[in-house]
């Protein structure tokens, strides 16, 4: 099994289908070909977890690929994955057919609504060209996710922001522009100083003779090579672009503008997927390669988190559109998420983790069920709404289970991450769990107070029963998986959370060894 590229498949599949599907003429086969590259991706994917290697310790990897690219920087074409990246990549390969086929009628038309030009691309552009996008925006991804070297990482990071910002700016809503500009220029910003602090990186190693850019050789030389001042400047440098992504407060004001304004398939890749390369970003390089750093800045880290979640919940109690509802309740998942990650304890990290791919399932959930009301309605308005329990009873349903996972209901994958989190924290500090806490009650204020707005009461008599019919075969498609994994990780999660258990716990060990000499020095 080992012997088949399997990293390089997935990573270069979806970009290889897009590049013979630009010659494609019809829309309908672009649509086919997109949907089956996606599949196969996920099945390439499954194929690897099934022959996943339970033995492996880190630092080690699996599946690895090398082959020397510019061999005069020691710049390798590297691959390879742990238990983390694993997890990351079958969230990926999952949310992508999902969202192709969400977005299966984008640049037909409506006939209920023919004159709304509120989701209709710029003049000229083919819609076989959302689907190119969504293809090359996997490969990127995927990449990400399987880099095992930093330049490597680096290149990927930056392929997938072109694709992002075309299917905002091009397929999004009425201020695309704006969105997609910001959402490039705060990803830039961030992107532009990592950079920096990456070459530096190499140009510590080769002070020593050693200069590599093999992220697990990083991992081990860095913490030895750069002194504790200088960790300071680079983590920031790392810190930052990944706070961006996460995005962490006050770095998340990209985050609403782009979700309200991107397509369906844009938010559920957003929320699902691009948000949690922050996340995985300080896991995995970050935090590991300045230890030092990581240590004397958790505090502020811890603060901002907390900061985070409480700034998140208010703001989704006080919105009237949907979409903002769940993008600001994104900052507050995410800062449960890094609340967890810098708590530095086993439960607490491996909660973040969970969290993350708890989090994609939930909201890529949510933003798929919103993208269904404003297909038909073509208003994202709560006031909108009222009485669709009886109107749109299954989706009602999927709605109310996908909202429970989201407020950590026990026996929901939202519930697991949570628990952990607070558990984690609580070892650190009291009162910052407490603050956590805060945002679990929080958070089931704002979206039960959603899920009243849109389902009880009398229905709008703006609306008819033609207008709002129930989920459609395929809309069920998209959203049984989901809500089946959600349960699936409440009432299972070990699978999950063995897969990532050694992997967190050597990133940590690092970290926690810098602790301990810190409280032991004089």
């Amino acid at each position: 099994m080992g012997e088949l590229p399997w990293l390089s498949l997935l990573t270069f599949l979806p970009a290889l289908a897009a590049l013979v599907l630009a010659f494609v003429p019809g829309d309908r086969e672009v649509k086919g070909g997109a949907l089956a590259t996606s599949v196969v991706v996920l099945l390439l994917a499954l194929g690897m977890a099934w022959g996943w290697p339970t033995d492996l310790t880190p630092p080690n990897l699996a599946f690895v690929e090398d082959a020397e690219w510019l061999p005069v920087l020691d710049i390798h074409y590297r691959m390879g994955i742990d238990g983390l990246s694993l997890s990351m990549i079958l969230l990926t390969a999952l949310l992508t057919p999902l969202a192709i086929l969400a977005s299966w009628h984008v640049g037909e038309p409506d006939p209920h609504h023919a004159g709304d030009h509120h989701h209709a691309p710029a003049p000229g552009v083919a819609t076989k060209g959302f689907f190119l996008c969504l293809l090359l925006l996997e490969s990127g991804m995927v990449g990400v996710f399987a880099a095992a070297d930093l330049f490597l990482f680096y290149v990927f990071w930056e392929v997938m922001l072109l694709p992002m910002a075309l299917l905002i700016g091009i397929w999004g809503g009425e201020n695309r522009v704006y969105a997609s500009v910001k959402f490039v220029l705060y990803t830039m910003f961030g992107s532009l100083l990592m950079f920096v602090a990456i070459l530096y990186a190499w140009w510590a190693t080769a002070s020593v003779g050693q200069g590599t850019m093999e992220i697990t050789a990083l991992a081990r030389l860095l913490p030895t090579l750069v002194t504790p001042d200088v960790q300071l400047w680079l983590f920031a440098a790392f810190a930052l672009s990944f706070a961006i992504k996460v995005p962490m407060f006050p770095f998340h004001t990209w985050l609403p503008d782009a979700h309200v304004q991107a397509p369906t398939a844009g938010s559920v890749i957003l929320a699902g997927v691009l948000l949690k390369m922050g996340t995985y970003g300080f896991l995995r390089f970050a935090i590991p390669f300045f230890p030092d750093a990581a240590v004397t800045l958790a505090p502020a880290f811890l603060c901002l988190s907390a900061i985070g979640i409480v700034f998140g919940s208010f703001m989704s109690m006080v919105q009237s559109d949907i979409k903002k509802v769940i993008a600001y309740s994104s900052v507050a998942h995410l800062g449960f998420v890094m609340l967890g990650l810098f708590s530095f304890t086993q439960e607490g990290a491996q909660g973040g983790v969970a969290q993350t791919v708890n989090h994609g399932l939930s909201t890529g959930a949510l933003f798929l069920l919103v993208g269904v009301i404003y297909n038909r309605a073509h208003t994202r308005e709560m006031d909108a709404f009222g009485g669709l329990a009886k109107v749109m009873p299954k989706f009602a349903t999927i709605f109310m289970i996908v909202t429970l996972s989201s407020i950590g209901l026990p026996g929901l994958n939202g519930f697991v991450g949570e628990f952990l989190v607070l558990l984690g924290t609580y070892q650190k500090s009291p009162i910052w769990t407490a603050v956590g806490a805060l945002g679990v009650v929080l958070g089931a204020v704002y979206m039960l107070t959603l899920y009243r707005y849109l389902f009880f009461g009398e229905p709008n008599p703006r609306w008819t029963k033609a207008q709002l019919p129930d989920l459609t075969p395929m809309e069920l498609v998209t959203l049984v998986p989901l809500v089946v994994l959600c349960f699936w990780i409440g009432l299972m999660p070990g699978p999950l959370l063995s897969l990532t258990e050694k992997p967190v716990a050597h990133v940590l060990s690092g970290v926690i060894a810098r602790e301990t000499a810190a409280l032991e020095a004089p």
